[in-house]
């Protein structure tokens, strides 16, 4: 049996850390749940383990049927989200560089669609040859080593602000 982890979602405005997530999207794949069933099927298993306060279910299903949906391949339509992915295995550095992202989006007031990515075809195809590694937005920031908290409100910060002209 699978454990469940945290994966991070963007449910409007905030980035809500989901417990189970993970599992729940890859029974929906291996079940080939249409698109358009998917938010209900989703939102069912996660629940189970995470609060949702009632006046949020459906912003909670429009954005598990969007992460479902990129799951897929499909383009999802830019909403205008700042972007970060971190490419690691998934160790113990790969998530301490997700908790400071995390800690630094706080501190910014700045929300983001956080992606890990795990797959080592996936990481190669970003040019990446070291984790664990940071792109805000399509531009590699760092890559082998941790930048600092403050560089990474710096660069939250100017992404932000590219986000809003």
């Amino acid at each position: 049996m699978d454990t469940p982890t945290q994966r991070m979602l963007k449910i409007g405005k905030a980035t809500i850390g989901l417990i189970g997530l993970d599992i729940a999207l890859n029974k929906a794949l291996a079940e080939k749940i249409d698109v358009e069933d998917v938010s209900e099927f989703l939102f069912l298993r996660i629940k189970k383990e995470n609060y949702i306060p009632d006046g949020m279910v459906e912003k909670y299903k429009t954005a598990l049927k969007r992460e479902y949906r990129k799951l897929l391949g499909e383009d999802i339509a830019d909403d205008g989200a700042l972007i970060i992915r971190i490419f690691g295995t998934g160790c113990i550095t790969c998530n301490s560089l997700r908790d400071e992202v995390i800690n630094a989006m706080m501190k910014a007031d700045i929300a983001a669609d956080i992606d890990m990515v795990h797959e080592p075809d996936e990481i190669g195809r970003h040019g990446i040859t070291a984790t664990p590694a940071l792109m805000i937005d399509g531009e590699v920031k760092i890559a082998g080593i941790h930048p600092t908290p403050v560089q990474l409100e710096k660069w939250l910060l100017e992404a932000g602000a590219r986000q809003n002209d």
